[in-house]
């Protein structure tokens, strides 16, 4: 199990957890609330009492039940006459209970949903929960958008710290990776300027250390890409055409015969866009290479640029084993590899490089299984 896979699981598992906690809640505030609720109905069943007592005019304690009635400062009722119209109300606003279409339209509302009425004499009382009982009811809501907030401020906090903290060990090994190969790199170039001087009119040995200087060549660009990774660089206008070509050439060379090359050609209209030349041919090549590992040796790469209102769009594809849906994201992830012995840098690196660096986009646009893949770079019009 990969750790992707395990980091997956593991955010189910909070997920589930939340999910427990929220249920566990909402029961022991249910539970609380039909407490509540039992004990009003109680209150409201003692004030018809005291109703029924003081219209009988047999009850001595008169004093008493009004105190009862009058105690009840916190549940709305309305009282029902024989006929089935309003004969009062309790604990609205006083502008309401001199409304008896607004009672009238309430208690319609209460005998909708099944509100069961308390009998006194011939009289009936319809009572609402009270302001404490509604408020308790909204509380698992209120506890869930708080506990949320609280986990999406704390997730965007540590991913935040975690991004800047990966941002600095990246741009650190890469700096420094340029500078350990700098000091070998300017030795090497002196050694083969030495050889051929002494090797001047020895054919062979010239033709080799010419092949030797364009790989030291290809190594000081390696570390100039890796001495820019962290740093502002500089973005110049070029024909993106020119520019794919090139990568096209330098990888065909090193490529299988069997591997077709469609890439468009120098005769198309130039299309500008402003990059970073060294670090663009990174990007495409990252991705070539990639192409032919999932090719293995025969297949087609092709290339095709076209433009939309604001951006340069650049789709690369290979007839390779493709990639899953599911894993359409996860591959631009650091340390995610298929290969046995790659270490999952390389297009993390080229989305770092287009997004960051040039304000585009780098994305799986499709792929099939066992067809192919295609990338498509989006690079903004400027």
């Amino acid at each position: 199990m990969d750790i992707y896979d395990k980091k997956s699981r593991w955010k189910w598992y909070l997920a589930f957890a939340g999910v427990i906690i929220i249920a566990i809640s909402m029961v022991y505030t249910s539970y609380v609330a039909n407490k509540l609720a039992k004990e009003e109905r109680k209150n409201v069943e003692n004030w018809g009492i005291a109703l029924g007592e003081i219209n009988s005019g047999e009850d001595p304690e008169f004093v008493l039940h009004s105190k009862i009635m009058e105690g009840n400062t916190t549940i709305p009722l309305i009282l029902v006459g024989e006929t089935g119209k309003v004969e009062g109300s309790k604990n609205f606003s006083d502008e309401k209970e001199e409304d008896f279409e607004f009672l009238e339209a309430e208690l319609a509302r209460m005998k909708a949903a099944e509100v069961e009425p308390i009998v006194v004499g011939v009289q009936k009382i319809y009572a609402k929960p009270s302001r404490l009982i509604q408020l308790l009811k909204y509380f698992p809501i209120v506890q869930i958008i708080l506990i949320a907030a609280f986990i999406a401020f704390g997730y965007l906090g540590f991913s935040a710290a975690r991004r800047g903290e990966q941002n600095r060990v990246w741009a650190g090994m890469a700096k420094e990776t340029a500078h350990q190969l700098g000091t070998p790199i300017s030795a090497i170039v002196g050694w083969i300027e030495h050889l051929k001087v002494m090797n001047e009119e020895d054919e062979n040995t010239q033709e080799v250390l010419k092949e030797l200087s364009n790989d030291v060549k290809r190594l000081d660009l390696i570390a100039d890409r890796f001495s820019k990774i962290g740093s502002e660089p500089t973005l110049e206008p070029v024909n993106v055409y020119e520019q794919l070509e090139g990568c096209r050439a330098y990888m065909q060379r090193r490529s299988p015969r069997k591997i077709v090359f469609d890439f468009p050609g120098l005769e198309h209209p130039p299309e500008t866009v402003h990059i970073n030349g060294h670090l663009f041919d990174w990007v495409i090549e990252n991705l070539l290479r990639n192409a032919l590992d999932a090719m293995e040796g025969t297949g087609k790469i092709a290339a095709k640029i076209y433009t939309d209102k604001d951006f340069v769009n650049i789709d690369i594809s290979d007839t390779g084993s493709g990639i899953p849906a599911s894993k359409f994201k996860t591959v631009f992830q650091p340390g995610y590899s298929t290969k046995k012995r790659g270490w999952g840098l390389g297009l993390s690196l080229a989305k770092r490089i287009i997004e960051s660096y040039h304000s585009g986009r780098i994305f799986v646009n499709k792929s099939v299984q066992n067809e192919g893949t295609t990338f498509t770079i989006k690079l903004p019009k400027r």
